[in-house]
């Protein structure tokens, strides 16, 4: 006989008698005509996206239940998904939906149904089959007669399993929500809180039928199910469910965990990490807002704002709901021509997203080289491949994926992606159980980590720290964590978020960080999306560069790779370009603009390139401008030809600067005649490409050094009286903030000009 502490140390081979029920048979033959395809595994995993329709003749389960389908084509998608999702403020179902690709574990799909006949619910030991519409008459003798002999939540959701198994149709199942407390099933851990009397530890529904949508492969269709058993059929019954409406509240928010008291429970965590009572653990705490959107407008926003591979919409009925963005793999399993594959997928590890790619890359290299973030994922990867080696085959857990990134909306994470292959007499159930709950969402070791949590954490969690999704009647299981997660009660909602603690943890910044993973979903619910034609901020700075509209800029090539680019963002400012090689080129354009055929710049940009200044004539083109009184700016290059032509000298570095990130400071900024840097800050990162370098102790008088690097290399100049600046980075890289280029730029068009031209405007 099997241990019923799943989590402990004695637990036997055979988990599948734990709860009393059997373990999930093999498949066995169809009783109708298949195709080779479903007959066969597929060569290539599903990534958790649906594998095929169900056949359409219809089917008889292992307990006897004959199942008819009707499949059909859904053409229009896209508007059957938003109309399930309306339906499910008012009707009890559930939308599961893929927003988010990575190659070799997520894909994109669909899943839903609304009006399901079929409720199974329970707490602690005490559950229920509930028969919620007309159709599910056929199927009292399972919800009167299996469920007496249940002794458990789980031997209930095995026996319907075993009821409705059936290998050929991938999309029958229950659906719901697995609530944390399910944990306390398998450990006996005193509780501190006292739990409502609503809440539920389970909660699923059998549909009849299903919305499914492969995105992947832009198919989808729907199903509609009969079913009948015993002598009794749901075919012509009503398949309409209650319908309530929403009600929303306007009760002020709160959180259960006043600020400051959080890093406080952090300190306590890490006095029992020193003492070796735990390795890690994670705390949570709960935000609390009014509700005055429906929970379909908070999950269209998500889902727009938040793509992730679990999100859902679920309506539990009694005014709950349960709309998350939930980054995080909890158990997935499905049949392979090599057995049943379990895999899971770790997340430990998350720093802020940055403003831009750049700024993206810059913390992906500091989470990745932060040694505590990597000792947390290692800490869940580890507990995660002992959960697997339970039920897997020797040598078939393997780590596929170490420390991998995943990037959402204002999160980066680092992840981790395991596998094993389940050993015979083990299902996925087993899987499910043997992992409950994943480290990341507990800690370790878990049971001690869990009954830190209960006695530390200031509320229950109720669904957080649980899973969402589907176990499959074919022997497959696809489940998330339930994190970034609202949970909305009688018009409350309720977002709940948590960190992974350490001993080498700042307190500070981890009540910080859940903070902030708790924000994304918070402006969900308190923040409706912007009124057409409304400007924000991407447009305020649009409108902010605007300065060369109506000018006409004269953009001098030296044999450069990145003008284009420069062009490019000169062009950004709304000014016209006109792009001119050095030397015969650049001598006939002259001659055009003196003659009037070519259009008389208002500002000249000496363009970066390889070699000396004196390879392109640098000086005679300055001349040019100097006769013509059109404003210069220089790039690079452009920077070495003003400091020579006025006098000065270059020297050459000791290393060279080619694709090289410096940062750069400027120098006495009030002093400044040609405010190029205005609204740049005082220091920020730019892209170097050069060996050459205006020499600080040859420069002419009549230039200023304005910017400089930490080790005093000239990076900007300008003339104390003429219209002429330039930089010495590239302000069009990649290594340079768009912004912080586009800024520069922008300025040249209102500080370089000539004093009558100022008078003029």
């Amino acid at each position: 006989m099997a241990s019923s502490r799943l989590n402990g140390a004695d637990v036997s081979e055979d988990l599948t008698q734990v709860n009393g029920a059997a373990a999930m048979p093999p498949p066995v033959a169809a009783n109708t005509a298949r195709t080779a395809q479903q007959r066969g595994f597929p060569a290539t995993l599903s990534l958790g996206a649906p594998r095929h329709r169900p056949g359409t003749d219809g089917y008889t389960t292992k307990g006897n239940v004959e199942v008819s389908c009707k499949v059909m084509d859904v053409p229009h998608a896209e508007e059957c998904v938003e109309d399930l999702v309306h339906a499910l403020d008012s009707r009890r179902g559930v939308l599961l939906t893929s927003s988010y690709e990575f190659p070799g574990r997520y894909a994109r799909w669909t899943l839903g149904f609304s009006d399901p006949p079929l409720e199974l619910s329970g707490t602690g030991r005490d559950f229920r089959v509930r028969a919620l519409n007309d159709s599910a008459r056929c199927l009292s003798p399972f919800s009167q007669e299996e469920r007496s002999k249940q002794p458990s939540l789980f031997s209930v959701v095995r026996a319907a399993v075993d009821l409705f198994y059936y290998e050929g149709d991938p999309q029958l199942g229950l659906y719901g929500a697995f609530g944390y407390d399910l944990t306390f099933q398998f450990d006996s851990i005193p509780l501190k809180h006292e739990r409502d009397g609503s809440q539920k530890d389970l909660l699923l529904y059998l549909p009849d039928k299903m919305l499914v949508v492969d995105q992947d492969k832009r198919d989808a269709w729907s199903i509609e199910y009969d079913f009948a058993y015993g002598g009794a059929t749901t075919e012509g019954l009503p398949r309409e469910g209650e319908v309530v409406a929403y009600k929303p509240s306007d009760k002020p928010g709160d959180r259960d965990t006043p600020p400051g008291d959080y890093a406080k429970k952090v300190d306590k965590a890490k006095q029992e990490f020193k003492v070796g009572n735990l390795f890690e653990v994670v705390l949570s705490q709960t935000f609390k807002k009014p509700c005055t959107s429906s929970p379909a407008k908070v999950f269209r926003r998500l889902r727009k704002r938040n793509p992730s591979p679990y999100g859902f919409l679920i309506n539990l009925g009694d005014q709950e709901y349960l709309v998350g963005a939930s980054p995080e793999m909890f158990v997935r399993c499905e049949r392979t021509r090599h057995g049943i594959r379990v895999e899971t997928c770790p997340i430990s590890g998350t720093i802020e997203r940055g403003a831009n790619p750049l700024e993206d890359a810059q913390k992906i290299r500091s989470l990745l080289s932060n040694k505590k973030e990597e000792s947390e994922l290692t800490m869940c990867t580890d507990v995660d491949r002992n959960d697997k080696s339970r039920i897997c085959e020797p040598s078939s857990v393997r780590v596929l994926g170490r420390r991998q990134i995943e990037m959402y909306s204002r999160l980066i994470h680092t992840v981790d992606h395991v596998e094993g292959y389940l050993r015979k007499g083990f299902d996925a159930l087993d899987a499910f159980l043997c992992h409950t709950w994943a480290v990341t969402v507990t800690g370790a070791p878990k049971t001690w980590a869990i009954r830190f949590v209960e006695q530390n954490e200031a509320s229950p969690r109720a669904w957080y720290g649980g899973a969402v999704g589907l176990v499959g009647f074919d022997g497959h299981l696809n489940t998330g964590l339930t994190l970034r997660t609202v949970r909305v009660k009688d018009g409350i909602a309720e977002v709940r978020a948590g960190a992974t603690l350490l001993f080498d943890s700042e307190p500070a910044l981890e009540e910080a960080e859940t903070e902030l993973k708790a924000s994304a979903m918070i402006d969900a619910v308190t923040r409706g999306d912007p009124q057409p034609g409304a400007t924000g901020s991407e447009e305020a700075f649009k409108t902010s560069i605007s300065t060369g509209v109506g000018k006409s800029v004269l953009l001098v090539d030296h044999e450069d790779s990145f003008v284009h680019t420069l062009g490019n963002y000169l062009r950004q400012t709304g000014a016209e370009v006109s792009t001119v090689r050095s030397g015969d080129p650049l001598v006939a354009y002259l001659r055009g603009v003196r003659k009037g055929k070519q259009p008389y710049p208002d500002l000249v940009v000496l363009s970066p390139g390889p070699g000396n200044p004196s390879d392109f004539g640098l000086s005679g083109t300055i001349r040019e401008m100097l006769d013509l009184k059109v404003p210069a700016f220089g790039v690079c290059l452009g920077l070495q030809g003003i400091v020579e032509h006025f006098g000065g000298e270059l020297a050459v570095l000791d290393y060279p600067m080619h694709g090289k990130p410096s940062t750069v400071s400027l120098v006495d900024r009030d002093s400044h005649s040609r405010a190029i840097f205005e609204g740049v800050p005082d220091s920020f990162e730019v892209a170097r490409y050069h060996s050459l370098y205006g020499a600080r102790e040859e420069m002419p008088d009549v230039l200023r050094p304005t910017a400089e690097t930490a080790d005093g290399v000239i990076m900007a100049i300008e003339h104390k009286e003429l219209p002429f600046a330039a930089v010495q980075f590239h302000p069009e890289s990649i290594l340079t903030d768009p912004r912080t280029g586009l800024t520069i730029l922008a300025n040249c068009f209102r500080h370089l000009r000539y004093d009558d031209a100022k008078n003029e405007q």
